[in-house]
């Protein structure tokens, strides 16, 4: 069975930074797409940023430029690096996993950016 888990959230103050991880078990890592979400309070659950099997990254335009996607297929983990964070990307994150039509998510881990 697939689970994903992840970790690294916490309070950080505006302009600082975080590393989001995610790790995953119960499947061969380095053939599935992985991806970020959030969720803000209140808010719909939104796309963040994408890494391909074959390492293509993508990005949501409010993090372009902010944010990087990295994965470790040794250490089947993907990462999220947050940098001159905003208090807009207060939410909780979450990992996905795709591969073709399965999709699994992880529990989240919260950020809170403070002003």
């Amino acid at each position: 069975q697939v689970q994903l888990v992840e970790s690294g959230g916490g309070l950080v103050q505006a302009g600082g930074s975080l590393r989001l991880s995610c790790t995953a078990s119960g499947t061969i890592f380095s053939i599935n797409n992985m991806g970020w979400y959030r969720q803000a309070p209140g808010n719909q659950r939104e796309w963040v940023a994408t890494i391909t099997s074959s390492g293509l990254t993508i990005y949501a335009d409010s993090v372009k430029g902010r944010f990087v996607i990295s994965r470790n297929n040794a250490k089947n983990s993907v990462y999220l690096q947050m940098n001159s964070l905003k208090p807009e990307d207060t939410a909780v994150y979450y990992c996905k996993l795709t591969r073709g039509n399965v999709e699994r998510w992880g529990q989240g881990t919260l950020v809170t950016v403070s002003s």
